[in-house]
């Protein structure tokens, strides 16, 4: 993950090609309800909130914008690695409350979670018997807290909300001797040493890894989504050379994703297997990151957007308006997407009081126009200048988002839009107005008089067909 700013520097994550579709009818059910949530809520957390820098990037020695060091945190590389490794010892995130979180996201309409078990820089937010470089050593002061174990506080309080629940985990471990070997020091952000030349310490990892995934699956409860990054890790033989960031990957680092999508899911049955960036049978949808598809596309997708400029917690973030994450939510449902919002939480534990203030917002909207996000699908013409389109499953309802580009929103005196074809109207309604409106029909052209009613951000029409 990258902030925003750097992401013409070749951070962001293009949509795979080469989708496989599952065969599994417990995976296509579970696909299919998650496709149905629309929106969610991903998390980014670790021991790197206590600096406010961009999350692990800061380890990788690649010279990019987003793996600048303060010089305040180390003269030199060691030394910085070495500090940022200490950060564990002074972890103590006292205000940590996950049922606050899980109250004001289920409130602004986020239906499912996302939440860092464990990121590149190796530190496990969960019990992991694999690795003391966790949440719960004794090394971290946090541990003595009664809900030290982070992803099983957030897992169950979640799930106990009615939300999916998805396990992000890193694939590459900058801290695991198995992957960096500390007799070499590392280059970038691949293994250190040629795993052809030194099979037995990737075996190593690949059992390391294994196993942590296996702790995930087996003992937090019901797990819905396994979202895999670092890509790097990966068969040499689905480097995509025409990505900038996979040409740097030069031996192979297969970890053997049939044992761990298998274990998964039999330990999980129906689990939806994203490993990203690697197409094939365990990257269930692709997942582009701080972009959204100029398109639709025909296979299952969501976009990772952050609510603030960072995915990890930075102090006086810029938090994007409610007018902004609406309008994205709006693109991303008509191109036939998922939303994934990233909020950080900070030091303490807890969001910033901005991003409380924007999900309070996106409540009061979300209230009146639930109807035309969740459940829908795309449907043509998807996008015609101001207006947005989706549909009911049995495509008996249509769902016309109204947006103007801007910082306030600015309602039309009346709404002009095409109407899919074969379209056969029985009744118009403006979410959020009560009473009749005007409106009137000229081949598939459809204008709507606006009745003066308030509306923020956006104004939903919602026809049904007879």
């Amino acid at each position: 993950m990258a902030t925003t700013s750097t992401l013409a520097l070749g951070q962001a994550h293009n949509v795979s090609s080469g989708y496989q579709k599952p065969t599994d009818p417990m995976v296509i059910e579970n696909l299919e309800q998650w496709q149905d949530m629309k929106f969610g809520l991903f998390m980014h957390w670790g021991t790197y909130s206590q600096w406010g820098i961009v999350e692990s990037w800061s380890l990788c020695p690649e010279d990019e914008g987003w793996t600048q060091r303060k010089p305040e945190h180390g003269k030199n590389y060691f030394d910085y690695v070495k500090n940022y490794e200490n950060l564990q010892k002074t972890f103590n995130p006292t205000d940590f409350d996950p049922k606050k979180w899980a109250d004001a996201t289920k409130a602004a309409g986020m239906k499912y979670v996302v939440f860092t078990t464990k990121h590149h820089d190796g530190f496990a937010m969960f019990d992991t018997k694999e690795s003391d470089y966790k949440v719960t050593s004794p090394n971290t002061p946090f541990s003595t807290n009664p809900k030290a174990n982070i992803t099983k506080e957030i897992f169950n309080t979640f799930r106990n909300d009615g939300f999916k629940i998805g396990a992000y985990f890193s694939k590459p471990d900058w801290h695991t001797d198995f992957y960096w070997w500390n007799y070499f020091p590392p280059k970038d952000r691949n293994v250190n040493y040629d795993p052809a030349k030194h099979p037995e310490r990737w075996e190593k990892f690949k059992n390391y890894t294994y196993n942590q995934l296996n702790e995930l699956t087996s003992e937090y409860g019901k797990v819905d989504i396994l979202w895999l990054d670092g890509g790097w890790v990966r068969p040499f033989k689905t480097i995509d050379p025409s990505v900038e960031w996979q040409r740097t990957i030069k031996v192979e680092q297969d970890i053997d994703m049939d044992r761990i999508g298998t274990m998964a899911r039999k330990n999980q049955p129906g689990i939806i297997v994203v490993d990203r960036t690697v197409p094939g049978k365990w990257e269930n949808y692709v997942t582009p990151e701080q972009a959204i598809p100029e398109h639709t596309l025909d296979i299952p997708w969501e976009s990772c957007i952050t609510m603030g400029d960072s995915f990890s917690y930075v102090p006086n973030d810029q938090y994007k308006p409610t007018k902004k994450i609406v309008e994205t939510l709006i693109k991303i449902i008509a191109r036939g997407g998922n939303y994934l919002l990233n909020i950080a939480p900070g030091p303490n534990g807890d969001y910033d009081q901005a991003a409380y203030d924007r999900l309070k917002e996106l409540a009061a909207w979300i209230q009146i126009n639930q109807g035309a996000v969740y459940a829908t699908r795309p449907i043509a013409p998807f996008h015609e200048g101001d207006y947005y389109y989706t549909r009911s499953k049995d495509s008996k309802t249509v769902n016309v988002f109204h947006i103007v580009e801007g910082e306030s929103y600015q309602q039309p005196a009346q709404y002009v839009f095409n109407l899919p074809d074969q379209f056969k109207i029985k009744d118009i309604a403006i979410l959020g107005h009560k009473g009749k409106l005007k409106w009137s029909q000229k081949d598939n052209q459809i204008t709507v008089i606006n009745p003066n009613t308030k509306l923020n951000y956006a104004t939903v029409i919602q026809i049904k067909s007879k």
